[in-house]
């Protein structure tokens, strides 16, 4: 589910918002080069994506540790902040579009809340659910999966350890796959609107992990 939402999101920013890559921050660098050779717009939002990311990490951290302190799990709080940070981004969507350009301040709030909703859902799959496949970046993953399907059409591996790990990765590949289309779609057809779906895919990915139901997640200490 993770996974989806992080395609969807990126395919809707990089739809709606010049180009944006809010997920998969790094591709940014790509963009600002053409920027700056002017093929694309919106330099700004590029620029200030990877900061963003950074800070948003960082909270999430400290949000963690604080809330590890007070004897709570962090898993269920950074979803929700994830579900808020969404939520603004296609709430602040839909009142301020259309942007007067790619750089405008209306633009720029919003997609420095798509990045830094990506940024607590990179740090909580890190911090909380360590054992899972990495569902904002799929390029490692594929490669992975890529590797071991080979060894095993070879017959060089019949390792668990791979059979587990491919069983961890092709399901985020794809579900990553089907947000980005998804994604795409939604904001073609639904504008701003469609962020509501990943909002209440996290909601109940926050109630289920407040009840403890989430697969992968840190137990409680």
């Amino acid at each position: 589910m993770l996974g989806f939402v992080a395609g969807f999101v990126d395919a809707a920013g990089f739809v709606a918002l010049a180009g944006l890559f809010a997920a998969h921050v790094t591709g940014n660098f790509v963009l600002i080069g053409a920027a700056l050779v002017g093929e694309a717009g919106g330099l700004v939002a590029k620029l200030l994506a990877l900061p963003v990311f950074v800070l948003a990490v960082a909270a999430a951290r400290l949000a963690a540790l604080g809330l590890e302190r007070a004897g709570r799990r962090p898993l269920p709080w950074l979803l929700a902040a994830e579900a808020l940070l969404l939520a603004g981004f296609g709430g602040a969507g839909v009142v301020l579009s259309p942007f007067a350009g790619a750089d405008s301040p209306g633009a720029l709030l919003v997609g420095m809340l798509a990045v830094a909703a990506m940024g607590v859902q990179n740090a909580l799959g890190r911090l909380c659910l360590p054992t899972l496949a990495a569902t904002t970046v799929m390029t490692v993953n594929v490669t992975q999966a890529v590797i071991d399907a080979v060894d095993f059409a070879l017959g060089r591996t019949a390792d668990a350890a791979a059979r587990a790990r491919l069983r961890r990765i092709l399901p985020a590949v794809l579900a990553f796959a089907a947000g980005a289309l998804a994604g795409a779609l939604g904001v073609a057809y639904g504008a701003f609107w469609c962020a509501i779906l990943p909002v209440v895919l996290l909601a109940g990915l926050a109630a289920a992990a407040a009840r403890g139901l989430t697969r992968g997640a840190v137990p409680p200490a």
